[in-house]
């Protein structure tokens, strides 16, 4: 769980939305509780396929539970609509780049490193198929067909987590993505932010 001095801390790192202007994030959860989804960077097609799921979760539900779903991601803000397209995510995206933001809220892990031999591959990804597959996808769907967005995805290596905040300075939920296929399976989530469906 992030501490409270971690959180203020964090609260008042800036984040950009697809228009490049900035606002704190602690804004973004002040007077709700919002599920904060951090990607890795925002050509991972690992992240997407997870964020694809996520914008399937019924907004009636989360209307119901009083809960708003937010997305950032660690590259550059100009990536960002490219991301809403590719995901059909139509929530809140933000950009954090310097990933100060990571780091404070303990996301400072970074590898490339895929799911454990031992441990199953997380359900969101059963759609993508296998890996190679993956990265070929994310390679067209990314730099080849986007090349003005090259070297503005984030870094690569960057891992991120799932997290419940709000109302207020509050972190209810918190999950620190260990490999590249590590988000939180998103029936638990939403479970953990009270929305059922």
């Amino acid at each position: 769980m992030v501490d409270a001095s971690a959180l203020e801390k964090a609260s008042k790192v800036d984040v950009f939305d697809s228009k490049g202007s900035t606002i704190n994030f602690g804004t973004i959860f002040a007077s709700q509780k919002v599920v904060i989804v951090f990607t890795r960077h925002f050509f991972c097609g690992k992240c997407q396929a997870y964020i694809q799921q996520l914008a399937a979760v019924p907004a009636e539900a989360l209307g119901n539970a009083q809960v708003e779903i937010v997305v950032i991601g660690c590259g550059d803000w100009q990536a960002i609509s490219h991301y809403a397209e590719r995901t059909g995510f139509s929530g809140k995206i933000y950009a954090e780049p310097t990933r100060v933001l990571y780091r404070s809220l303990g996301m400072d892990i970074e590898t490339l490193a895929t799911t454990p031999a031992d441990q199953e591959r997380p359900s969101y990804l059963a759609a993508t198929g296998s890996r190679l597959k993956n990265a070929l996808v994310s390679t067209w769907e990314g730099p080849l067909k986007h090349p003005s967005l090259l070297g503005k995805q984030g870094a690569i290596s960057q891992l991120g987590g799932d997290f419940v905040f709000g109302p207020g300075n509050r972190c209810s939920f918190s999950h620190i993505m260990q490999h590249t296929e590590d988000h939180v399976e998103i029936q638990e989530l939403m479970k953990h932010a009270g929305v059922t469906y």
